[in-house]
């Protein structure tokens, strides 16, 4: 695609929890043009619900001076101009709530989910939780593109990872944390540099 060489690929991120903090760090880190954050609205808790308390993402999104943004509706007409306004090239989500189709159809190259499961395995909510309940011995994550249907768009890169037997989810969620936030950056290099094929889900 011609825009390669003459700019940076612009990148809005999506997530909500730690486990998309280490994703978006792993793309900060190594240079990637993150042009804006969504995450989920502020909300009250603590003691007497008094406080305010942001999502981690906004945390850390805020330590690093980016435009963040906390859609109450996905289509709200202020929340898509403000987010076509960031002319992104990609859109990458990782623990986030379902989006419409105007927003993940929205930029050139798509959007593209890391989940906590080797896809077609554990769709859909609690991957992690399942895969230990169900005494697998390996899972992983799959980064894959968003369409019409929960968890089933086409392939882009999954990396497995061996579950030990005393592991919880807690800690399976960790190491799953690490292996994809590495997963969401490869996957974005591939996708820069065109070398990726999405596979369809069998």
């Amino acid at each position: 695609a011609y825009y390669h060489k003459k700019r940076k690929m612009r990148i809005v991120f999506m997530g909500t929890p730690d486990f998309a903090v280490a994703s978006l760090d792993m793309l900060l880190k190594n240079g990637c043009n993150i042009v804006g954050v969504i995450t989920a609205p502020d909300r009250m808790g603590g003691r007497g619900m008094k406080q305010i308390i942001q999502s981690p993402v906004k945390q850390h999104a805020l330590k690093w001076n980016l435009p963040v943004l906390q859609p109450e509706k996905f289509k709200n007409e202020d929340f898509i101009n403000t987010l076509k306004s960031l002319k992104a090239d990609l859109q990458v989500v990782v623990a986030f709530r379902m989006l419409p189709e105007i927003v993940w159809n929205m930029p050139p190259l798509g959007t593209f989910n890391l989940h906590g499961s080797l896809l077609p395995k554990y769709r859909g909510a609690a991957p992690i939780n399942w895969a230990i309940i169900n005494g697998e011995k390996t899972t992983g994550v799959t980064t894959f593109m968003l369409n019409h249907e929960i968890d089933t768009g086409n392939i882009l890169m999954k990396q497995e990872v061996e579950i030990d037997e005393n592991d919880n989810a807690g800690t399976l969620h960790d190491k799953l944390m690490i292996v994809g936030a590495e997963l969401v950056f490869k996957t974005v290099k591939a996708i820069e540099s065109n070398s990726i094929t999405p596979q369809n889900q069998e």
